[in-house]
């Protein structure tokens, strides 16, 4: 097998878990290789480098043998390399750190635990403020 479909390819190696989502996001211009977004039907070889944007944070991967079969978990490594730059990591962490403040747009209202973060997150920047003292 020296060429498969990036959509299977992207199904197969458990980047997404139904190709029906692997298939949109290469409509969507979420898959590029080389800098290029790319069709579902685009064809890839080993050694190409594949960009997945899965926002906040783009994913890269180097692919190391091709396969159009769903695998397991532990034979993935087999099949790619993760070669995403720490800089993508540390917009990871921070979106993590930051936590339901940077809340998506139609996610609906807040929770009862998110209220309460929120609540608990303004209390401690009302104190960091109070210890100023002002008059000096």
């Amino acid at each position: 097998m020296t060429e498969v479909r990036i959509d299977k390819w992207l199904w197969a190696v458990r980047i997404y878990k139904t190709r029906t989502v692997a298939t949109d996001a290469c409509r969507k211009n979420r898959v590029s290789i080389s800098g290029v977004n790319v069709k579902p039907s685009r064809m890839i070889r080993t050694g190409e480098i594949v960009a997945v944007r899965k926002p906040p944070v783009t994913w890269s991967f180097r692919v190391l043998e091709l396969t159009q079969n769903r695998l397991g978990a532990k034979l993935v490594p087999r099949y790619l390399e993760n070669v995403t730059p720490p800089e993508q990591y540390e917009i990871l962490e921070m979106n993590r750190i930051t936590g339901f403040v940077d809340r998506a747009r139609g996610l609906g209202r807040p929770t009862k635990k998110d209220r309460r973060e929120l609540d608990g997150f303004s209390a401690a920047e009302t104190e960091e403020t109070e210890e100023f003292d002002w008059d000096e």
